[in-house]
């Protein structure tokens, strides 16, 4: 089962600088269990620290000789300064495409990114395929309840499992209200593997 962890320093107590350390704290024990993907998704930090954490992320996978792979979530110029090995897209049509991304990286002699792209219709995920990404995201497969309390509906392990017959041969990563308990019926439905905020972080 292929795995995919996206970052929250939110989840984490403290100021500024011990959530962020904290956050290294997790990467690492990630980057440690061989956790496939990393998606460093820090949105409100400047960028001169989203590049700082990931260069520090890179830099455990290196000293461990880890098999993870650390994305930038939208941003590629990030990614390319501090050297990720990719970017993770959404499925907006501002966004920039896959194409573009893999240009970027060749344009500054890095190695071809992984490119991972989220997708809730069917429609965005052909979309995806055919752009050659790296991965799919699909959500949100379960009901989701946010912090203040708004339910997000769940698509079901049916449009899953159609969402990966349409995304093939890219492998889809099941997000949106998975657990360690609902992963088997993911992958029964034809998810590569799971992915997620919560559930792969520890406090």
């Amino acid at each position: 089962m292929l795995r995919y962890a996206i970052t929250s320093r939110a989840l984490f107590p403290g100021d500024e600088l011990q959530r962020q350390n904290a956050l290294l704290r997790q990467a690492s024990g990630w980057v440690a269990d061989g956790i496939d993907l990393i998606q460093l998704r820090e949105k409100d930090l400047p960028a001169a620290d989203i590049a700082a954490l990931a260069r520090k992320m890179i830099e455990a996978t290196a000293g461990a000789n880890s098999p993870t792979n650390i994305l930038i979530n939208s941003r590629a110029d990030i990614a390319i300064a501090a050297g990720a090995h990719g970017v993770h897209l959404t499925a907006r049509p501002d966004e920039l495409s896959p194409d573009q991304v893999r240009g970027l990286y060749t344009s500054a002699n890095l190695p071809a990114p992984v490119i991972t792209i989220s997708c809730h219709t069917l429609d965005e995920v052909a979309r995806a395929r055919d752009n050659e990404a790296s991965a799919i995201l699909f959500a949100p497969v379960f009901e989701k309840v946010t912090g203040d309390q708004v339910v997000i509906p769940g698509q079901g392990l049916d449009k899953l499992a159609a969402a990966c017959r349409e995304a093939f041969p890219a492998p889809v990563y099941a997000l949106g209200g998975v657990t360690l308990d609902n992963a088997s019926s993911c992958l029964a439905a034809g998810a590569s593997g799971i992915a997620g905020i919560r559930l792969f972080h520890k406090s």
